[in-house]
């Protein structure tokens, strides 16, 4: 497909994209995150609660597709949801009409119908069975197209398609990457039972990657989205897994004696941090990615534990309790051998979960407050913290692929529930899974 003012292809997991050159909306203060919905694919219904959206949202119509009922799901539903999710957007109601993307459209009408933005687009079956579906933005308020992209996908792939538009109307009127099209893991717990699983970052999509009667932890991305490490216990002791996420390849990356956890990956995926106790007190090392090349990083008489990679390769952030209480420290890629540890939290007297923000600006991590175990952010710039949450059990937190959102496990009334925040606390959206125990959250990077 070629359009009067260029295009540039890519292509992402068999779906084909073109996007137009664009302008930008005006900010409006809050970043897109999208929450999961429903997860059939694991026979069981997420329940969702927002709170704290504010009352400043941006209005944008999303017109009906031309040719989408031919779809066995309308990508306009997908789009619309993720909106209505993000926090940042509300959906001027438009009911059933179609419009298509080569409009030019009565841009006074649509101001006088209240919408900022109106998205607009075609659906033609292609002959080899798959869509193409065009979309286009317009800035209503400057009289204007803002462009869009052309999705080329299977029957398969519908709602992804969904994700990359709702992505791009996100980058258009908020000038920050979308992240509908990332995805989720979290194990869920039902009895004995225990499954890794795999979602869109709407839930929907969820499959399990892993079914075990033994626990599971620990899941985390390769950089690249293509696999996730963890421990699983199904060998009645802890043991490191990469697992591959397209062929459900699986290969062991540790298995030393006694434990072997908290695996991270490195900002190139080259690499692996984990902790092991094969010495002694638990202490740690990284590993080649392939499994090779073991090296201990830490040598001491404390547990280190929980390594986490910065993203400029420089440093590895850890929980060690050489001060007499958990807190957090980092040290050079190359270990203590190469350059001392150095304490990095002071503001609590019990510290772990490192979590470092993919700009790595800021750090997440779990403290002991008056007996109570929440979420906390802390500036690394200026060592300020805010506190994110008043919840009392708060663990492993995980950010979103564009540092705006911290997805965490916590409980609420009794029950487990995964709990995502704004990294400046305004936003918040609980998931639940009833009758189930959901947590150990991973939020997926980018999938260029």
């Amino acid at each position: 497909f070629q359009a009067e003012d260029g295009i540039r292809d890519s292509s992402v997991t068999g779906v084909q994209t073109c996007a137009l050159p664009i302008s930008k909306l005006a900010k409006v203060g809050l970043i897109a995150f999208a929450m999961i919905a429903t997860s059939g694919s694991v026979n069981a219904q997420m329940n969702i609660e927002i709170t704290g959206v504010g009352q400043s949202l941006f209005p944008v119509a999303v017109m009906r597709f031309v040719g989408e009922n031919q779809l066995p799901l309308k990508v306009t539903d997908v789009v619309r949801s993720n909106l209505t999710r993000s926090g940042a957007i509300r959906n001027v109601e438009v009911g059933s009409a179609e419009l298509g993307w080569d409009i030019n459209p009565d841009y006074k009408s649509w101001s006088n119908r209240g919408a900022d933005a109106l998205a607009v687009g075609n659906v033609t079956k292609l002959s080899d069975g798959r869509f193409e579906i065009r979309y286009r933005l317009f800035d209503i308020r400057k009289n204007e197209s803002l462009g869009g992209l052309v999705v080329t996908v299977t029957a398969d792939d519908l709602r992804l398609a969904g994700h990359k538009i709702a992505d791009d109307i996100i980058q258009k009127i908020l000038g920050e990457r979308g992240i509908f099209s990332t995805r989720l893991s979290y194990v869920i717990r039902s009895g004995k039972s225990h499954r890794l699983v795999i979602s869109d970052s709407d839930g929907e999509n969820a499959r399990p990657a892993l079914s075990s009667n033994e626990p599971i932890i620990s899941p985390t991305w390769s950089p690249d989205g293509k696999k996730v490490a963890y421990v699983s216990f199904e060998s009645r002791k802890p043991v490191i897994y990469v697992h591959e996420l397209s062929t459900g390849r699986r290969t062991v990356l540790s298995n030393q004696k006694g434990n072997n956890s908290a695996p991270s990956w490195s900002m190139d995926g080259s690499q692996l941090a984990m902790a092991l106790s094969k010495d002694g007190n638990t202490q740690i090392y990284k590993i080649n990615a392939n499994g090779t090349g073991l090296q201990r990083l830490t040598r001491g008489y404390s547990i280190d534990t929980e390594p986490q990679w910065s993203p400029d390769g420089k440093w590895i952030y850890f929980t060690s309790d050489r001060g007499g209480s958990p807190q957090i420290y980092r040290m050079p890629i190359g270990g203590e051998a190469t350059g001392a540890a150095e304490r990095v939290t002071f503001k609590h007297g019990f510290v772990t979960s490192p979590r470092l923000s993919p700009d790595g600006k800021n750090l997440a991590y779990i403290a002991r407050v008056a007996g109570a175990y929440r979420l906390h952010l802390q500036d690394l710039a200026s060592g300020e913290v805010v506190a994110l949450s008043d919840g009392t059990r708060d663990e492993t937190p995980t950010f979103a692929a564009n540092g705006r959102y911290i997805l965490y496990a916590t409980r609420s009334g009794g029950k487990p529930v995964l709990m995502a925040v704004s990294i400046d606390g305004k936003n918040k959206q609980m998931l639940s899974l009833p009758g189930a125990d959901i947590r150990e959250p991973a939020w997926g990077p980018f999938m260029d």
